[in-house]
């Protein structure tokens, strides 16, 4: 199986990309995410999701259709370092969100749209990030219900409200992996949205309804301990289960480890959805 390989875009940009298990990682730091980001589905990758995506087809075939997927965890860093494909930089969605609307806040050509979070939680977002912004960076915000990705009738009115906000990109907080899945299959309807990002609890953040864990419990990348402290429910089986991958690192330093047999990351062509031929975007 390969490892590593090069990204080359446009304009002479290029970067390299490293295997892990069955998804190709960026080497990207968040300001070269935030500089880069254009006609890009954003995933961020951590360790949950590659437990997932050693189960979940639908998530695998949405991470397939990613053009940028970042390093989320120093655990996923570490693996890409334990299998010797490093270089690798970690930059978290959490990091990216805040970094892109500080980047373009003086970019009228970019209007950002936030999905996800409990009722209320995104508009507050939205307020506190316009304020800092210094204007209306953000044109839309919506908490869905509990039951959204299965609701036909209220993805078309969410689809809806995004197209008529004039959004140029839309950040997903909905969880994985119904952020991504609900990304893959709602994108072709949404013509003005030029990025997607798929950002877990960073909405949350961003309101500051949910507070990080301290700095330096992430410099001693101890975040999940923090989380799992804070929201047991949530977090305590979802990190017990996430064990599994120190053993599939293993396998795959010992070129023992096999992608499932359903469709698989690994084959993506991971290149602009801008750069496809018309019919393929309106596959993806």
């Amino acid at each position: 199986m390969e490892n590593e390989r090069i990204v080359e875009r446009p304009g002479g940009l290029r970067w390299r990309q490293a295997r892990l298990l069955n998804v190709w990682i960026d080497n990207l730091s968040v300001q070269d995410i935030v500089e880069r980001l254009d006609h890009d589905v954003l995933f961020t990758v951590n360790v949950d999701h590659l437990y997932q995506l050693q189960r979940n087809p639908a998530f695998a075939e949405a991470y397939a259709t990613a053009t940028m997927v970042s390093c989320d965890s120093k655990y996923v860093l570490g693996g890409v370092l334990a299998t010797g494909r490093g270089p690798m930089t970690k930059a978290c969605g959490s990091d990216i969100v805040p970094a892109y609307w500080r980047h373009h806040a003086g970019n009228p050509d970019v209007r950002i749209f936030l999905l996800g979070a409990k009722p209320g939680v995104a508009a507050t977002a939205q307020a506190r990030i316009n304020r800092l912004a210094g204007r209306d960076i953000v044109v839309g915000a919506h908490g869905p219900s509990m039951n959204f990705v299965n609701d036909e009738a209220e993805c078309r009115e969410v689809v809806d409200m995004i197209n008529a906000s004039g959004a140029t990109c839309l950040i997903v907080g909905l969880g994985a992996p119904k952020q991504e899945i609900w990304i893959h299959r709602h994108r072709h309807l949404m013509p003005g949205v030029k990025v997607y990002m798929g950002v877990g609890a960073t909405i949350d953040y961003e309101a500051e309804a949910v507070q990080r864990a301290p700095v330096w419990v992430r410099k001693l990348a101890l975040e999940w301990l923090h989380r799992v402290v804070t929201d047991p429910r949530r977090y305590a089986m979802r990190y017990l289960r996430n064990v599994e991958y120190f053993w599939l690192v293993l396998k795959d330093k010992l070129d023992l480890y096999r992608p499932p047999a359903f469709v698989s990351p690994v084959t993506a062509a991971h290149q602009p959805a801008a750069d496809l031929a018309p019919a393929a975007r309106e596959a993806l």
